[in-house]
């Protein structure tokens, strides 16, 4: 794991590929420190906790399909900001959107639109900037 990074990626698959690839190109056009995790939540819990525990990361970027667990898992841990991504895995996405929408009362997750890695992003470097100019 990278020293400093600002941003964490962590998708549930490498088959969600396609998707995360898309938030990676705009933090690397933006010179944004980031850092690329495939973790399950259902398959991986513990090193998943591990893992947000440990990172230096200011916001994570989760990118989920299916059940689309793994975002509310991440806010679970940690009271930094979570962006979920929805992936149109099944039912056109709108199983994970709901899913990542629809979290309970204390954990907060911020949702972009399904497959719309860019502006989970974009979100993540306003998010940034409001941080480093307090």
């Amino acid at each position: 794991m990278p020293s400093k990074i600002d941003v964490a990626v962590i998708a549930g698959s490498e088959s969600d590929e396609n998707v995360y690839s898309k938030a990676i190109q705009i933090l690397e056009e933006h010179n944004i420190a980031y850092d690329l995790q495939i973790i399950s939540a259902h398959r991986d819990p513990d090193k998943l906790t591990k893992y947000v525990n440990d990172t230096t990361a200011k916001v994570f970027i989760c990118i989920a399909g299916l059940s689309a667990a793994l975002p509310g898992v991440v806010a679970s841990k940690t009271e930094k900001l979570v962006i979920g991504v929805p992936v149109s895995a099944k039912l056109g996405g709108l199983d994970a959107l709901l899913s990542i929408a629809q979290m309970p009362s204390g954990i907060p997750v911020a949702c972009v639109g399904i497959d719309n890695a860019k502006n989970a992003a974009y979100m993540a470097i306003r998010v940034l900037k409001l941080i480093q100019n307090k």
